[in-house]
């Protein structure tokens, strides 16, 4: 017993097991031993007494007992029933027991004892010991007619041979016994093996000290313990603990949740994270709480907690959580305050930020000056801009509305001024009030405003420095907001200065617009309707890489170079082409980017449309396709081929030259309309072309509601530019052209056509100037230029007159001297003609002119002195 004192709980366990497994099992094999003996000897007994009550009732049994010889008639059955049986040894006897017969024949004529109950009729079975051997008999009487016994039949198994049939079970049983064993004493090393892991491998003694320290722990100390399992449900509470959170009776094993404590309380136990006296309000006390992982230090996952009552440092914690409070308020304005540079969102923000967790009212009132992003001057009038409180009853002036006050009025330095019983709003339970004027940078913006009810605690002196502190902070970030809202409406004020107000007048094409610009900053969008000679109309969209001033100004010194460009009546290609050398040589400027961002990457559609012939021809740069909608409603991308964007340079440009039905609509558009940060730009062009499906039904304006209705977000970044134009075809009645052969001749011949044809469109006032016109332009082409030439007169909202020739040399205006015989006579046309100009072809030049239809061809209205044209006579 010393030995297993000195043992291990788990090795007592383990001992004490084996040793009850043993027992169990001992006493298992000797009743299953006990239990086979006894059911061998009843099976013996049972077959003995079957074969016997089968040889007595036999047929011929009772007339073969009282023959002259029985045992003659009775020994051949005996033998020949104890081959079949399985017994023994059977007998038949008289009633005295004198043997007649028996399996062993010399036994016959010997009496048997022990028969005298079957010799009284009765039956019986029984275990008997004697001579000539121990067994397990049967004797069972064979009665005559009368009843009578006439003798005894006997039959047994010795009990040697219910031993040898008891002796083959025995290895059976002693083999189950070992396999049971083997389990018993593997499941108590698996239980000791664990019981070692759970107790460590201590003594009883330990764990009765253990035990002591438990009880310790749970009722005599007076900090309270408190463990949480990992799947949050309380594992222990001492008594402590219970005292100071007020827990439960039934507090273990349930939730922590469950315990009414409070959420700050909950959300620790619930973390993993270890603190250290952090304190935590629990009812009326001050509860210091330490929390520590049980996981490093052995047991299952979770977490423990100390807690001790800290309730004579309210007030200190109290003064700790406001300033902590405070902290947090500073901090979620740094980070809610100023997100977006509008200046009332941003006072807006400012307000949601103090309500209620500071006031119970916030106002902003702003200079106007600061809402249009002016520059404060002098004091002046003060709007309502923001109004936040917890209710919705109260005495303040609604937003928008005029504040009497002035910011002359306000504190000076930018220092709080706190009032308690403000006038005017103490019938609302207002007590206290707090006014702080809002600066940035020496420059007055506004007052704001911090209000509190009688249900709040009125402001302090405390209250003050971190009023200041908040406006502060608040009035940086309205002074940006005033600062962009500035520099956007300035951007935005040069960007449409600098686009079209009008357009110009034309009749090629039946145009609508719209440009918007990105609510955040400025961009460099552009577009332009430019009329060509010979009735044309240029149609141009283009958009400059960054935002701001310099992109707006940059789209304004692009769309003043296509401008001058189309003067000169270039291909849509050669105009790229001058524009990309002009772009490179503005960025080559300025290398560095010292004037802003670079012009490199602006993108520009160019296009021309002739309604004489229908031909469209256009060039890009970077830029989007056009779409095109033709007469029947399909939508189409046409095949123009792109080009890098402008200032890139390297490949040359082309255009595509499209022939369009009359009715044709043509959609140009800058990428703002379909691209997003949120939507794929294949999207936006499907969803353009889902827009435009059917348009040929509506007028360019419809169209441009529908498509700035289906595609615009709420929110725009970007700029948009969209430019939508119908096509019309010229009255080929209003057209007429001649080709005229290279011979002087020929010039009286087109001039009197042209006389009959101006007659036929009523314009017999303008036959005498063209036919000076026409017979310059005409001679000039024969003298200096080559053929074919051609002329075309077309009636428009002028009349135009060109004269094409396949030479490119250009004519030149000059004033000739009074020795000179020539040269007056361009000079000539340029005071008959409203315009004048060349144009290039690919097989060619066109002399062009046009004369208005309503205004005298010179500035007196009267034609020049003829007489100063010598050269004139031989026309």
């Amino acid at each position: 017993m010393q030995g297993l004192r000195g043992r291990s709980v788990a090795g007592q366990v383990l001992f004490l097991q084996v040793v009850v497994a043993v027992i169990l099992i001992v006493a298992a094999v000797a009743g299953l031993t006990l239990q086979a003996r006894n059911d061998a000897e009843q099976d013996a007994q049972a077959r003995s007494r079957a074969v016997a009550e089968t040889l007595a009732h036999s047929p011929g049994i009772a007339a073969a007992l009282g023959s002259d010889d029985p045992t003659a008639r009775l020994q051949p059955h005996v033998a020949a029933a104890h081959k079949g049986t399985g017994v023994d040894f059977i007998v038949v006897m008289a009633p005295d027991g004198t043997r007649y017969a028996d399996t062993d024949p010399g036994l016959i004529g010997e009496r048997a004892g022990g028969v005298e109950r079957a010799a009284r009729g009765e039956p019986f079975t029984e275990i008997y010991e004697g001579d000539p051997s121990d067994a397990a008999r049967a004797v069972v009487p064979v009665t005559g007619a009368g009843g009578s016994v006439l003798g005894l039949v006997a039959a047994g198994v010795s009990l040697e041979t219910v031993g040898e049939s008891l002796r083959g079970q025995i290895p059976v049983i002693v083999a189950s016994a070992g396999v049971a064993l083997v389990l018993a004493v593997g499941s108590a090393a698996l239980v000791s093996r664990r019981l070692r892991r759970q107790t460590r491998g201590i003594g009883p003694s330990e764990m009765t000290r253990m035990y002591e320290h438990h009880d310790a722990v749970l009722h005599a100390v007076r900090e309270g313990v408190l463990i949480t399992g990992g799947d949050g449900r309380l594992v222990l509470a001492n008594d402590e603990a219970r005292r100071l959170l007020d827990l439960p009776e039934d507090c273990d094993g349930r939730h922590i949740t469950e315990l009414g404590l409070n959420p700050a309380t909950v959300g620790l136990l619930r973390s993993d994270r270890p603190v250290t006296d952090q304190v935590h309000l629990a009812g009326d006390r001050l509860v210091s709480v330490n929390t520590r992982r049980t996981a490093p230090y052995g047991g299952p996952s979770g977490n423990v907690a100390t807690l001790r009552d800290t309730t004579e440092l309210r007030a200190l914690a109290g003064t700790a959580e406001v300033a902590r409070e405070r902290l947090n308020i500073l901090h979620e304005a740094g980070v809610r305050v100023g997100t977006s540079l509008n200046v009332v969102r941003t006072a807006e923000e400012l307000a949601d930020v103090a309500v209620p967790r500071f006031a119970d009212f916030v106002t902003v009132d702003l200079l106007g000056a600061v809402t249009r992003g002016e520059e404060p001057g002098a004091p002046g009038e003060m709007r309502r801009a923001v109004l936040r409180g917890v209710r919705a009853d109260h005495p303040f002036r609604p937003v928008g509305s005029v504040v009497p006050s002035d910011v002359a009025d306000a504190p000076a330095g930018g220092a709080a001024v706190l009032e308690t019983d403000p006038a005017g709003v103490r019938a609302y339970g207002i007590r206290s009030l707090v006014t702080v004027p809002l600066q940035a940078r020496g420059v007055p913006l506004g007052l704001a405003r911090f209000w509190r009810t009688d249900t709040s605690e009125p402001f302090g002196q405390e209250d003050l420095t971190f009023a200041e502190e908040l406006t502060a902070r608040a009035a940086v970030a309205i002074d940006n907001a005033r600062r962009f809202t500035r520099e956007h409406t300035m951007a935005e004020t040069l960007q449409r200065s600098l686009l079209p107000h009008a357009l110009p007048h034309q009749s090629g094409l039946d145009i609508a617009y719209r440009y918007l610009p990105a609510q955040a900053r400025v961009g460099g969008d552009w577009f332009d309707v430019i009329p060509l000679p010979g009735a044309r109309v240029a149609l141009v969209v283009g958009d400059v890489v960054g935002h701001g001033l310099h992109a707006a100004a940059t789209m304004g010194r692009l769309r003043t170079a296509v401008q001058n460009f189309s003067t000169l009546d270039l291909p849509p290609d050669e105009l790229l082409t001058h524009l990309d050398e002009l772009v490179s040589r503005l960025d080559q400027e300025d290398p560095e980017g010292r004037s802003g961002e670079a012009v490199t990457g602006a993108t520009c559609l160019y296009a021309v449309y002739d309604p004489v012939s229908g031909l469209c021809g256009i060039s890009r740069a970077g830029h989007l396709a056009p779409m095109l909608v033709h007469p029947d409603g399909t939508v189409e991308t046409p095949d123009v081929p792109l080009a890098p964007p402008l200032g890139l340079g390297g490949l040359p440009f082309e255009s595509a030259e499209l022939r369009l039905p009359e009715g044709s609509t043509l959609v140009l558009y800058t990428d703002g309309l379909v691209e997003r940060r949120d939507r794929d730009i294949d999207t936006g062009l499907a969803m353009l072309r889902g827009t435009l499906a059917g348009a040929q039904e509506r007028t360019p304006e419809q169209i441009c509601e529908a498509v700035l209705g289906g595609l615009l977000p709420e929110h725009r970044r970007d700029d948009v530019a969209l430019l939508v134009a119908r096509t019309r075809l010229l009255d080929r009645s209003h057209v007429a052209d001649w080709d005229v052969p290279r011979d002087p001749a020929a010039v009286g011949t087109v001039r009197n056509a042209c006389s009959r044809q101006l007659a036929a469109w009523g314009l017999d006032d303008l036959a005498f100037t063209t036919e000076l016109v026409l017979s310059e332009l005409l001679t000039n082409a024969i003298r200096h230029g080559s053929e074919p030439i051609h002329v075309r007169l077309l009636h428009e909202r002028a009349l135009i007159c060109e004269v094409s020739d396949g030479s490119s040399t250009s004519p030149h205006l000059r004033r000739a001297a009074t020795t000179d015989e020539g040269g007056r006579g361009l000079f000539l046309v340029a005071q008959l003609a409203q315009r004048w100009g060349t144009r290039y072809t690919a097989t060619g030049k066109v002399v062009w002119t046009e004369q208005s239809l309503t205004e005298p061809p010179s500035a007196e209205g009267a034609l020049p002195d003829l007489a100063a044209f010598p050269d004139l006579d031989e026309l």
